[in-house]
């Protein structure tokens, strides 16, 4: 049953990280954005969103997959701490 959480936790995981990256192409929601919040924006892409602007945009792509190896490395930290392999 922990195995089940743990992919559904890493499949939303991926899902989020997807649709943060430039490579989002469904457009799920209208317009005005995900339950009326502008910056979910149907098309995805907030990482580049977010550095418009800045001198870091066009080290987007670099920025997002920092980011995700992060949170990734992260994610497999806590599911080693809370399941610790059998002696």
């Amino acid at each position: 049953m922990k195995r089940i959480v743990w992919l559904i936790i890493a499949a939303v995981t991926a899902a989020i990280l997807f649709y943060v990256s430039r490579f989002w192409y469904l457009r799920l929601w209208p317009r005005d954005g995900l339950f009326g919040v502008d910056a979910l924006r149907p098309q995805g892409g907030l990482v580049g969103q977010w550095l418009r602007g800045t001198d870091l945009a066009p080290f987007e792509l670099l920025i997002w997959a920092v980011g995700a190896f992060v949170i990734l490395t992260g994610l497999q930290k806590l599911y080693d701490l809370l399941n610790p392999p059998p002696e």
